[in-house]
């Protein structure tokens, strides 16, 4: 059950509906995050500001949506990791990439490289050593893309904390918990 709810966008005013409405207008749908982030118009327009930007750098949309999914799962977000799922499917992946992205791994190498580089700094909370580094540079990644990397994984922290926070409500097809239960649901 939601300890934070979701706002009514038909009942919304000010900014909150402002920024509502444009999320409407671009994905054809409110989804329940960006409904409960309206609670502070503040963090939804930061967090729309800090996604949008990023799809214009140096990422495919691709990699964006496999490091959701793998920041998602390893942070037990279970509507982030449903979201993504979608998104993913979305972008492109495989239901087999999906679940093997969840999971920090890929049958790609560049893309297996950038996996465990983002589901380290999770776990070493940035705190990265030198060979985490030359890793993911060893595997065709320039700077741009890793200054990128950690911003969309801060990004995904962000998404995911306040997401459990707040058990914000699953809005799209719910995904499962891989074996051992690393993607706790939300609702």
């Amino acid at each position: 059950m939601p300890r934070l709810t979701a706002v009514d966008p038909t009942t919304v005013t000010g900014s909150a509906k402002a920024l509502l409405d444009g999320v409407q207008s671009k994905l054809g749908m409110t989804p329940n995050l960006m409904r409960t982030m309206a609670h502070s118009p503040a963090v939804l327009d930061a967090y729309l500001k800090f996604s949008g930007t990023l799809t214009t750098g140096a990422l495919s949309a691709q990699h964006r949506e496999q490091i959701s999914l793998t920041v998602g799962e390893a942070n037990h977000c279970g509507y982030c990791v449903s979201a993504h799922s979608a998104l993913g499917k979305r972008a492109g992946l495989s239901p087999v990439q999906i679940l093997e992205n969840r999971a920090g791994v890929d049958s790609e190498p560049a893309t297996a490289a950038l996996l465990r580089f983002s589901r380290t700094i999770v776990e070493q909370r940035g705190q990265i050593s030198d060979q985490d580094l030359q890793d993911v540079r060893d595997a065709g990644f320039t700077d741009e893309q890793i200054a990128e990397i950690a911003a969309n994984v801060a990004l995904n922290i962000f998404t995911n904390y306040f997401n459990n926070i707040a058990r914000t409500e699953i809005d799209f097809p719910t995904v499962e918990p891989l074996p051992g239960g690393l993607a706790a649901a939300n609702s």
